[in-house]
């Protein structure tokens, strides 16, 4: 290969349109523009979204809806999907996505624990929330729920 027979691949590049270049090229004399109008003239046309005058859909349709900037997002595990662990156990966030037992978020604000479920086992469960249910049964089977940062 020598860099003299280098070329791009083939239809990778189209040859620009030369317009107003005769009747034979088929874009000779108005160039494609048809007669007369706004389209033909130059800097032609109208904005996008403009409807001839009649009232956008933009303005028709009501707003609707708020979406907070600040929102926070936990990555939430359920009291079900850790009942199956052995006693002793150390749950974090490292150890819940590397096991997949929830799946990843978004703008991810660290773990949330809710009680949807029953758990036997003493586990030590480390999470940045808990909710009131899910810390009462983690704590009623022997186990730790600390808040972690």
């Amino acid at each position: 290969m020598r860099i003299d027979t280098l070329s791009p691949a083939e239809g990778a590049r189209t040859s620009e349109k030369r317009l107003g270049r005769g009747i034979g090229s088929g874009l000779g004399k108005t160039s494609g523009k048809g007669h007369k109008g706004q389209w033909a003239r130059s800097g032609g046309g109208v904005r996008p979204g403009f409807e001839g005058g009649q009232m956008p859909i933009a303005r028709r349709v009501p707003k609707r809806g708020f979406r907070n900037a600040f929102r926070k997002e936990y990555v939430i595990v359920n009291l079900s999907e850790l009942a199956d662990l052995p006693a002793g156990t150390v749950v974090d966030y490292g150890f819940v996505m590397e096991n997949g037992l929830a799946k990843a978020v978004k703008n991810n604000s660290g773990l949330k624990v809710l009680g949807n479920g029953e758990i036997a086992v003493a586990l030590t469960v480390k999470a940045v929330k808990f909710s009131e249910s899910a810390k009462a049964a983690i704590e009623k089977a022997g186990g730790t729920a600390e808040v972690v940062g």
